[in-house]
């Protein structure tokens, strides 16, 4: 092989290596702008109130509970609320159950009776909800539970399945994902849950990804089939990765529907959870828990709403935000977007804020809450933001958008 052709070759393998990462980082560029997303958890769960877990929790026979299903007629079911509330919280994607652990899929299946067309509510609920999406130019995923409690032998959890019970619920997982990513047009996450102890190998998972993959191209894929998938998704904690992630929350301790449950994080917590994800490079997605009739809860609308508000004033401090070279453990978080710094501050320290470590010259430094510029005092790497109101004026998160000349960098030495 001669010298020219080698170098040739070299190039073009370069050429393709750089055309895939960028074509994977594209992929899950706008993902990574969005910062924010909802979470919505809804089946005929909901019915009864007591939590998406309800059949394995109470031991229910799928003999009873199947009769839910014939019950879940959502008549004031209308999605495009549920997607002007997330456009109007700030929110830039919505990810919907399908079919959670129970089998009950809101979608129009062929290999399963248990299905909203099919029972109550003669209905494709999925098909509205995408369509709801889709209008709005709302980006949206679908939720799918790989285990169904309704199979003999799958209750209790816990025990790998029998090989044959193992290939039905493979076989019909790979039927169903076949379904929901071919007819609902355009989806942009597919979000698996319910992995078994059986693992990977026992569910094909490598074959079920190269499928939906195969008919979304564009498709990004959670971590919860086994395999890492494009982003990582821990639970109800804020845990960084060194890869794509996102943390799920709820309002308050339930997923599914419960009237009962009262313990709903204050709007300042779920800022700060927010904050703690976006300032780290991840995502954040809460959830809401629509009722049977498929109205949100009262609760869960006032707390959408004042995190819109404030989203309205403050959003730029999240959306495409990563970790800061210049950091403020003495006022809270701080965040990055471009050469731009937000001092996301949870302990206002007075009319002068101050930071230090810093090795970069302030230009501007403006508080958000009222659009006033602070009066700034540089001296070395340390900083002082002066004639700011003695106290805070957003009872929240205060934020305060920090410019420089030219980019912002730690001092050297940095703060450790």
């Amino acid at each position: 092989m001669n010298q020219h052709f080698k170098l040739f070759l070299l190039f073009l393998l370069i050429s393709f290596t750089i055309s895939t990462t960028y074509s994977q980082d594209s992929k899950i560029a706008w993902w990574q702008e969005a910062r924010f997303g909802m979470f919505i958890h809804w089946g005929v769960y909901s019915i009864p109130g007591r939590g998406e877990w309800l059949m394995y929790q109470e031991h229910v026979p799928f003999s009873e509970y199947k009769l839910l299903a014939d019950q879940f007629n959502p008549q004031n079911y209308d999605p495009k609320i549920w997607v002007a509330k997330a456009k109007a919280a700030g929110m830039k994607y919505v990810v919907l159950t399908t079919r959670h652990h129970d089998g009950f899929c809101l979608f129009d299946s062929k290999v399963s009776d248990f299905t909203a067309p099919k029972t109550g509510a003669k209905r494709d609920l999925i098909r509205e909800f995408v369509e709801a999406c889709h209008a709005a130019r709302m980006r949206m995923g679908f939720y799918y539970s790989l285990q169904d409690w309704h199979f003999p032998g799958v209750l209790p959890q816990g025990s790998p399945l029998k090989p044959e019970t193992m290939k039905l619920l493979a076989d019909q997982a790979y039927s169903q994902v076949r379904e929901l990513l071919t007819n609902y047009g355009k989806v942009d996450i597919l979000w698996f849950d319910g992995l078994t102890v059986d693992g990977p190998e026992g569910w094909r998972s490598k074959e079920l990804l190269e499928m939906a993959r195969k008919l979304q191209p564009e498709l990004l894929i959670n971590d919860r089939a086994g395999l890492p998938g494009d982003f990582g998704t821990p639970e109800n904690t804020v845990t960084a990765q060194s890869r794509p992630w996102e943390s799920c929350f709820c309002m308050n301790r339930t997923w599914g529907y419960a009237p009962y449950d009262r313990n709903y994080k204050p709007v300042a917590e779920i800022l700060r959870l927010l904050a703690s994800c976006s300032s780290q490079g991840g995502n954040f997605l809460l959830n809401v828990s629509p009722n049977g009739n498929g109205q949100l809860p009262d609760e869960q609308v006032d707390i959408l709403d004042h995190i819109g508000k404030w989203m309205s004033v403050n959003g730029k401090a999240f959306y495409g935000a990563g970790p800061s070279p210049i950091v403020a453990p003495n006022l809270g978080m701080v965040s990055m977007v471009n050469d731009k710094v937000y001092l996301l501050i949870q302990r206002w320290p007075g009319s002068t804020v101050p930071l230090a470590w810093c090795g970069s010259k302030v230009k501007s430094a403006c508080y958000l809450a009222n659009g006033q510029y602070a009066r700034i005092e540089q001296k070395s790497d340390r900083v002082w933001l002066h004639d700011l109101p003695q106290e805070p004026v957003d009872s929240y998160l205060n934020v305060i958008e920090l410019t420089f000349e030219g980019k912002p960098k730690a001092s050297d030495p940095a703060y450790k």
